[in-house]
C-alpha cells in the first residue's frame, strides 16, 4: 500500500496528492509517469509524475476528474493509500541525457496548458538545478483554473501566464504569447510544449513556421499504460509508435496529431475499441503486437 501523505484541490475538479512511494522516487526523472489502482478491482490511470523527492521518498501527482476512476481518487484524503503505485514508466525527458555544459547555451521555451503545468514543472525544476533558467509560458482558460504558479515562478527563469478570457496575466491563446515573444526579440533553441492535443497542435504549426524544434507530450492519450491496449498508438514521421512505452515525448513537428485526436474519439466506445482493433490487427498494441492485452 502507498500511503498519501497530502491531498488538496487546487482548483476545481484539479487534485494534488503527495505519495509515499520510495523506490519510485529514488528511480523517477522529469517525464516518465506512474500508474495508480485505488484498489485491486479499480482501473489502472497512469499520470505524469509532477514532482518528487529522494530523500523523503515521496512522489507529487496532479489530477483531474475526468470519469469514474478519478472521482474515486478525487475522494481519498491524507492517511488513505494506494493499493498501486507503479513507476517510473516512459522514458525520461530528453533533458536529461543532455550535456548540462551545453543545455546552458540554449534557450528554452516551455509551454503548459491546463493540467499540463504538472509535468512541465519537473522539467523546469530540473533545470533550474543544474543552473539554466528557461522562459515558461503556462496557459488557463480562466484565473480560476490556473494551477502551481508560485511554484513555477520560483523555478522559472520568466514565467508568462496567459488566460483564455483575459481574466489574468495576458489575454488570449498561448500561441498569441509565444508570437509576442518572438517579436520582442526573443530567440529559442528548443521549445517543450504540454497540454491539451488541440493546443500542442496549434504550438507546434507555429513553432514549425517559426523554426523553432519542438517537443511534445503525448500522455494525454495514454489509457493502459504499457502498451498492451492500443489506445496511445501514434504515428511519428510516418513510423508507428506508442506514447507509453516509445515515449511519452516525441518530436511534435512529426507527429500527426489529427489522426491522434481522431483515434482518441473512436477509442472511447466500446464499437471504436473493436473496430480499431480489427482494422490495425497485429500492430494494434505497443511492444510484440501479439499480447492481446485487451482480451
Amino acid at each position: 500500500m502507498y500511503k498519501i501523505l497530502e491531498a488538496k484541490e487546487l482548483t476545481s475538479n484539479i487534485y494534488l496528492m503527495v505519495v509515499e512511494a520510495k523506490r519510485v522516487a529514488k528511480a523517477c526523472y522529469p517525464g516518465q509517469f506512474i500508474i495508480v489502482r485505488t484498489d485491486e478491482n479499480s482501473e489502472r490511470i497512469p499520470l505524469t509524475i509532477c514532482d518528487y523527492d529522494r530523500e523523503k521518498g515521496t512522489v507529487t501527482i496532479v489530477f483531474q476528474i475526468v470519469g469514474a476512476g478519478t472521482q474515486v481518487m478525487s475522494e481519498l484524503k491524507a492517511g488513505d493509500a494506494f493499493h498501486d503505485f507503479v513507476g517510473p514508466l516512459g522514458c525520461p525527458s530528453e533533458f536529461i541525457k543532455e550535456d548540462v555544459e551545453e543545455l546552458k547555451k540554449k534557450n528554452i521555451l516551455f509551454v503548459a496548458g491546463g493540467v499540463g503545468t504538472a509535468p512541465v514543472y519537473p522539467q523546469v525544476k530540473w533545470l533550474h538545478e543544474q543552473g539554466i533558467a528557461a522562459d515558461v509560458i503556462v496557459g488557463s482558460k480562466t484565473k480560476d483554473l490556473l494551477i502551481l504558479e508560485k511554484e513555477m515562478e520560483a523555478v522559472a527563469g520568466n514565467l508568462y501566464v496567459t488566460t483564455d478570457d483575459g481574466s489574468y496575466g495576458r489575454s488570449g491563446m498561448v500561441t498569441q504569447t509565444i508570437t509576442d515573444l518572438v517579436n520582442e526579440g526573443k530567440k529559442y533553441d528548443v521549445c517543450v510544449a504540454i497540454g491539451p492535443m488541440i493546443m500542442m497542435k496549434f504550438v507546434c504549426k507555429l513553432t514549425k513556421e517559426l523554426g523553432i524544434p519542438t517537443i511534445v507530450s503525448l500522455n494525454p492519450i495514454m489509457v493502459d499504460g504499457t502498451g498492451m491496449c492500443g489506445a496511445c498508438r501514434v504515428t511519428v514521421g510516418g513510423e508507428v509508435k506508442f506514447a507509453c512505452v516509445d515515449g511519452p515525448e516525441f518530436d511534435g513537428h512529426l507527429v500527426n496529431f489529427d489522426e491522434a485526436m481522431q483515434r482518441q474519439q473512436i477509442y472511447k466506445t466500446a464499437e471504436g475499441r473493436a473496430y480499431l482493433k480489427a482494422k490495425e490487427g497485429d500492430t494494434h498494441h505497443g511492444g510484440c503486437g501479439n499480447c492481446g492485452g485487451d482480451n
